[in-house]
């Protein structure tokens, strides 16, 4: 995954002479430009953040000079696309860096890509002891907690709290009740408006419940966490997330749930759910086709009718490097600098 996505990374001289970007979508004939929601654009701070994060953890564990240099390179451009106010826009319109500040998926507000910015110029800050970065995330801290947000969102706030070394427990307990609340009977939902079964993309309630149930030595949230993923999480894995398309997104989304599950309660079966639903990345269709290709470093974008997808673009090779972060690591020490020349 790490090599497919040093193949996705691209200078943005606009965000400053080092800054880099990774392309969105990878087709077997090429790049594509997103824009399912109208123009989108060619880079964004969501997946950019979110390897940020992965390459801050991969380099506090493999500290390689190339490693630094593409997370500060990606760190720039992230922090160049925050306004003033705290918030972020998401994307660049072209290889030039034109702001997209009007499209529905790139205004700035309290949105996805905010709470991943957040997440990565936090986790950056603490990697690389970097000014820019700390001062960053404190603007972008007071702007997400002076707003309400849906529990997919907050639950991205609250993970990113629970690993800043000087946590706000007030914060942690304010938004911890914030997303117990939100649910139906014992199923956390994403949102007040959503109904059926809750999306497993960015459901990650559980895993932050169970985090802030140690962090607050509150029994109950742990308990409001484990009955949520009886529902949801452990079905998935069951069922081997036999759908009509799953992604890796939503994979990855239930391993952290079963990973910080299983840190909380010391059950084996939230351990055992974890190696399940890790298996599914080495999946194979009918025609021997695995959803990580570990001989070319590509993860497939998904799986649809049971046929892996030919794609491989960033949020697929970012979500396997989260759930398989050993992996990662071990690919970061063989590998050598993929920027060299």
């Amino acid at each position: 995954m790490l090599r497919q996505l040093a193949r996705l990374t691209r200078p943005l001289p606009a965000a400053g002479h080092d800054a880099l970007g990774v392309t969105i979508y990878d087709h077997p004939d090429g790049a594509v430009i997103a824009q399912e929601s109208g123009l989108e654009g060619v880079t964004c701070v969501d997946d950019a953040a979110r390897l940020l994060s992965v390459l801050s953890d991969v380099w506090e564990r493999a500290p390689k000079p190339w490693i630094e240099r593409w997370a500060r390179g990606l760190l720039d451009f992230v922090l160049w696309m925050q306004e003033p106010d705290g918030t972020w826009l998401n994307f660049v319109t072209d290889w030039d860096g034109e702001k997209n500040r009007h499209g529905i998926t790139s205004m700035s507000g309290q949105n996805f890509w905010q709470a991943r910015a957040l997440a990565g110029v936090g986790r950056a800050a603490r990697a690389f002891d970097d000014a820019a970065a700390d001062a960053a995330f404190a603007r972008g801290l007071a702007r997400a907690a002076a707003e309400d947000a849906p529990p997919d969102i907050r639950s991205l706030h609250l993970a990113t709290m629970l690993r800043h070394e000087d946590a706000d427990l007030g914060l942690v307990r304010r938004w911890s009740n914030e997303i117990v609340s939100c649910r139906n009977g014992d199923v956390l939902k994403n949102s007040t408006y959503e109904v059926g079964e809750p999306h497993l993309w960015a459901h990650i309630q559980e895993a932050v419940l169970a985090s802030a149930s140690i962090a607050l030595s509150d029994r109950s949230l742990l308990d409001a966490a484990v009955a949520s993923a009886e529902k949801v999480t452990l079905p998935a894995v069951e069922r081997r997330f036999e759908a009509p398309t799953t992604i890796p997104y939503e994979v990855s989304s239930c391993i952290l749930v079963c990973d910080a599950l299983a840190a909380a309660t010391g059950e084996e079966r939230w351990a055992s759910a974890a190696a399940d639903a890790r298996g599914w990345f080495d999946l194979r269709d009918a025609a021997g086709v695995a959803v990580y290709d570990r001989d070319t470093g590509r993860v497939a974008d998904g799986v649809d009718d049971g046929e892996v997808s030919a794609n491989s673009g960033a949020e697929a090779n970012i979500c396997a490097a989260e759930a398989l972060m050993d992996d990662a690591v071990a690919i970061a020490e063989q590998m050598t600098d993929p920027f060299a020349g």
